[in-house]
This record gives structure tokens, sequence and C-alpha cells, in this order.
């Protein structure tokens, strides 16, 4: 409120102990700024609850999203495990250096697809030996599941300072 009205603020009383109204001050004057400032806090208020408002409401919309796609994520990973393919053979051994292990292939691998050679048209082992050889010196590739993930692998047969062009062992897997 102006200084001119003697320091009356919001709270001080407007008449005299005889309660006659105060002559020290412009009555007129202290009741507008007075009743202007009400109505100032009375906008913050509101503007103020609105924010908090939205702000439940954004935090709200915010722990749903989550939630969705915690849920989506979830739903994935469950449809992945469903939908890996059939495995046919199983890598139980790699030689360090070889071929193989230079492309990440691992012990426990179960292979799904080994260039053309997949789940539907495997016989036997003769038919990665037939792959093998006639992909000598040019990549293959190798489709396997690991720990329940399906994983390239891109694999070049060649000649290495150990046995055969792979430096693995595959054997069938028995369904």
């Amino acid at each position: 409120l102006p200084s001119q009205q003697k320091g009356v603020g919001m709270h001080e009383p407007l008449v005299d102990a005889e309660s006659f109204p105060r002559s020290d001050i412009d009555l007129y004057q202290v009741r507008t700024a007075r009743h202007n400032i009400i109505c100032l806090q009375n906008d913050h208020k509101a503007v103020m609850k609105e924010v908090e408002e939205a702000l439940h409401k954004l935090h709200a919309r915010e722990k749903e999203k989550h939630a969705k796609d915690e849920a989506e994520a979830l739903a994935e990973a469950m449809s992945q495990n469903q939908s890996l393919p059939q495995a046919f053979a199983k890598v139980n051994t790699v030689s360090p250096g070889s071929p193989a292990s230079v492309s990440g292939l691992q012990v426990d691998d179960e292979i799904v697809e080994f260039g053309s050679v997949n789940a539907n048209n495997f016989q036997n082992l003769q038919n990665i030996a037939t792959v093998v050889q006639h992909s000598e010196g040019r990549p293959l590739s190798v489709t396997v599941i690991r720990g329940g993930r399906r994983v390239h692998v891109g694999l070049t047969p060649k000649r290495w300072a150990g046995k055969g062009l792979l430096g693995c062992n595959i054997i069938p897997l028995q369904r």
C-alpha cells in the first residue's frame, strides 16, 4: 500500500478507538488497494491450482505411458520367445583361432539357418558339409539361437592351421 497511508497494510483497522473512520489516511485509496491485492491473490491461487492439476495429469499420463511401454516390451519379449525358429543342429566345440571362432560362433549355439540349410530341408550333417565346401572363401549367413535370442553370424569357411574349413563341431539335434 502507498507509503503516505501511515503504514496501513492489509489487516490494520480503518477506524479509530471510537469506531470512527480514520481521518489521517485516504480510506478510499486503502480499500481500493486492498481489493486489488485480494483479487490478485485469488487469481494467483486459481492459476496455481490449474498448474497443480496439469502437473498431476502430466505425471499420471507419464506413469500410464511407462506402464504401457513396459507391458509392450514384455509382450514383445514373450512373442519373440514363441516365434523363435526351429533349430536343427548344435555347436558342441569351437577351436580357438578357427574361422568359426573368429566369426563369433560359440559352444551351445543352436543352428537355425546355415547358408541355405534350415529346419525344413535339413536331412543330415552332409547337408552342412556340402554348403561349407561350396562356400570356401565366401561368407555364409548363419543364424543361431543363443540364450533364447536369435543371433546372426557371418561365417567364411576357409583353410586354417587346424582341421576342416570351419574349426567347429556341429551335431544334429534330436527333436
